[in-house]
């Protein structure tokens, strides 16, 4: 039985650092980042990690897509989703599915976009997890991804260790250098990455500011100055990780072949 790692302070305290119904790092700003010069327009996308609905909303309302299936493997997650959606009067367009770590449950070439933000990063086995992305892909469809990854010395950086003890979530970061070669495996081509460390550098930075300065008092009617100062301290083991390059945060864009 999966634990629930996202809880409901949890998700306050994320949501008030990154916008409502935004769980990672730049909110609507990274989704932009990410989508740059593609359309979306009437497309069926599916969304790995959906968290509370926000990017899904977007995705929808600002980028056209014609249905967004977003899936989660925490209920709690997905109810949140399913609500925002009833919500905004978007229920007929957006879909969300609990689902088991494993294969998708769903057909093959079902979907003309693949997207996920952040979160895949719990998901151990990429290649399995890149083989189910290309399945439920139509021909020339896109996968559309940003993930938190390291890099090859990252396992053996005492700063990512430092971080990821901090963290208090099971991640499972991959290795920046090695994405290209597993998305060519899976069977994906104009594989496309960019580095988002040198820009998390810098916003990282920014965030401790906004948490040390006008979100403190917020912060600490959510969590407690106890938990406060604790996710203050892990954010500050996370820009020593970026610091010494061992966390790169990466956009990365693949096509299944038509």
């Amino acid at each position: 039985m999966h634990e629930n790692e996202y809880t409901d302070e949890f998700v306050a305290k994320l949501e008030l650092l990154w916008g409502e119904g935004f769980l990672s790092p730049g909110g609507p700003g990274e989704v932009e980042k990410i989508l740059e010069g593609t359309d979306l327009s009437g497309l069926d996308l599916m969304d790995i990690g959906c968290g509370i609905g926000g990017v899904d909303v977007l995705l929808a309302r600002e980028y056209g897509a014609k249905s967004v299936t977003g899936i989660d493997i925490e209920q709690p997650l997905v109810e949140k989703s399913r609500a925002r959606a009833e919500r905004l009067g978007l229920s007929n367009q957006l879909t969300f599915q609990l689902v088991e770590p494993g294969p998708f449950p769903f057909a093959d070439e079902t979907f003309d976009a693949v997207f996920s933000k952040d979160s895949m990063i719990h998901i151990p086995d990429k290649p399995a997890l890149f083989a189910e992305v290309l399945r439920v892909l139509r021909p020339g469809g896109l996968f559309l991804a940003s993930d938190w990854m390291q890099s090859a010395a990252g396992p053996a950086s005492p700063e990512m260790a430092t971080f990821v003890e901090t963290s208090g979530l099971s991640f499972a970061m991959g290795i920046t250098d090695d994405l290209p070669a597993m998305l060519t495996e899976a069977g994906f081509t104009d594989i496309r990455l960019v580095d988002r460390n040198p820009w998390y550098r810098q916003e990282a930075r920014n965030e401790i500011t906004r948490m040390r300065g006008e979100l403190r008092q917020p912060l600490l009617e959510i969590l407690g100055q106890e938990k406060a100062d604790r996710w203050i301290a892990m954010r500050e083991a996370m820009i020593a990780a970026l610091d010494a390059g061992a966390f790169r945060p990466t956009h990365f864009r693949a096509v299944r072949p038509g």
